[in-house]
């Protein structure tokens, strides 16, 4: 598995690049690739975003220069910004295991993992993706994209992002829920090196042992 920093990118660029790095998977055989970057101020729709999850108006939108991006992942409505931690596994599953569902829940313990060196305890709740911390706030979104066994798209993980972008959206189509950052739970400064290096640790247990 290589890993690779992008940065902080724009999102179009970095979309364009997963679409390169899947085909190079898919043509040539190239390596499972965990992709992690940061992105300016963005709001994406995934495939089953329902009408009305953009809740600022798209005037005011433009003119703080954040583009509405509707994406071929799933899941409904999120946003990124600077802070936050996100993750794109370029991944085979034929290397690993063809099963998507399990894919989504292994990203996912990633996370947990990752979590837990900060005393962080996160979980799932039954029914919805992504990682929570007591079950009412939302710390990692998930949106994932599969062609030919190789997945796209990944998580979004908020260390130190600037939260108030959610009252823009109705985050991932969830109105009785609500989101929070790594700096907010443990109430200190997180260095977003470390929680790259906890992210890619996780990540190398639960997936280059099954390859």
């Amino acid at each position: 598995m290589e890993i690779t920093d992008w940065g902080l990118i724009d999102y179009h660029e970095a979309w364009r690049l997963q679409r390169e790095l899947v085909e190079t998977i898919v043509h040539s055989g190239g390596l499972d690739t965990l992709v992690l970057c940061e992105h300016p101020p963005v709001i994406t729709l995934g495939r089953t975003t329902q009408k009305g999850s953009v809740l600022a108006d798209r005037g005011s939108l433009h003119a703080r220069h954040i583009d509405v991006v509707e994406i071929d992942r799933g899941g409904e409505a999120t946003v990124h910004s600077p802070g936050q931690l996100v993750g794109y596994p370029i991944f085979n599953l034929n290397r690993h295991n063809p099963d998507l569902h399990w894919f989504l829940r292994t990203v996912e313990q990633c996370v947990i993992d990752a979590l837990a060196h900060y005393g962080v305890s996160g979980g799932r709740v039954d029914g919805l993706t992504g990682v929570w911390v007591g079950n009412t706030r939302k710390i990692c979104a998930i949106g994932l994209h599969c062609s030919r066994w190789v997945t796209s798209h990944g998580f979004a993980l908020n260390v130190n992002n600037d939260l108030a972008m959610f009252d823009m959206i109705v985050p991932c189509g969830i109105q009785d829920r609500g989101v929070t950052s790594l700096v907010l739970e443990t109430g200190s400064q997180i260095d977003l090196a470390d929680v790259k290096e906890q992210v890619v640790s996780a990540f190398r247990n639960h997936f280059q042992k099954n390859t």
